[in-house]
Formats: C-alpha cells, structure tokens, sequence
C-alpha cells in the first residue's frame, strides 16, 4: 500500500517539459504562424482594394498582428 501511495504522490506532481525543445512542435507553430502571417497579409491586400472607411484601421490593426507574430518567430529562432 505504501508503495501505491508514493507512486501517485509521484505521478500526481506536474512533470515540467520543455515544448520548445522538440523540433516537430517548433516546425509546427513556426509553419501555423506563418500561415497566419500570409493570410493577414491577403487581408491587408483585399482592405487596400475596399473603399469602405473601416478599412484604414483593420490595415492597422493587421499590420500590428504581423509585427507581433513575426516578432515571436524572431525570439523564438523559428
């Protein structure tokens, strides 16, 4: 019984692991983010034909979500 108990003590302790480390997970959210990136930027390139006024500030706001998912990209070496 004591041998139960200090397995699941064992077990019931988060084990820390690295995501970031392994490369299938780092291939995977670099090919997501970049797939993001590609479609605000057709966004952005759809809005620049549109005439309508809201367009200038989704421009904007598209471009800030670039900066940020390609400044990730660069911390994080992907």
């Amino acid at each position: 019984m004591d041998k139960y108990t200090q397995s699941q003590a064992r077990s019931d302790q988060p084990r820390p692991v690295k995501l970031d480390h392994h490369d299938s997970v780092r291939s995977h959210v670099c090919q997501q983010i970049s797939t993001e990136v590609e479609r605000l930027e057709r966004r952005i390139e759809t809005l620049r034909l549109t005439k309508a006024p809201h367009a200038a500030i989704m421009i904007s706001t598209y471009e800030r979500m670039i900066d940020r998912k390609k400044g990730f990209l660069r911390n994080w070496n992907l």
